[in-house]
């Protein structure tokens, strides 16, 4: 589900509240739309998220607590029972899978930097076609 159509989606700039520099912004303002779009995140989880991101509550909010601290708080158990289950080659398998999701993910970050931090390349001055009107 994304934001609704005429409400207004926070900027990275805006999560600057609840994290201490832009890349960590960034990285909450990607996870946030994450957890709002991915449909096997929990419904209060995917709720929590689009308050954060609409502004109409900050991750600060959330960690005094409450309904969506409860709901992470229950997520993250049912990950670590899982992490517990697991056979040592299921482990291995996550972990490897982990290593190669946060080499890409600090890929595209890097990526997505170059591009903030790249000068804004100035359009050649071109001449202007002119107009025909009015010559024979």
């Amino acid at each position: 589900m994304s934001i609704e159509r005429n409400e207004r989606e926070v900027t990275d700039d805006d999560l600057m509240e609840d994290a201490k520099d832009p890349v960590q912004a960034a990285r909450l303002h990607k996870s946030l739309r994450t957890l709002r779009d991915n449909p096997n995140v929990p419904p209060q989880l995917q709720q929590m998220a689009r308050e954060v991101l609409s502004g109409r509550l900050s991750m600060t909010d959330v960690a005094k607590g409450g309904t969506y601290l409860d709901a992470l708080g229950d997520s993250m158990m049912k990950i670590k029972r899982a992490a517990e289950n697991m056979t040592p080659e299921e482990a291995e398998r996550n972990r490897e899978a982990a290593e190669r999701y946060r080499r890409e993910q600090e890929e595209a970050e890097a990526r997505e930097q170059a591009e903030r931090d790249a000068p804004s390349q100035p359009q050649p001055d071109t001449p202007r076609p002119r107009s025909r009107r009015g010559r024979i």
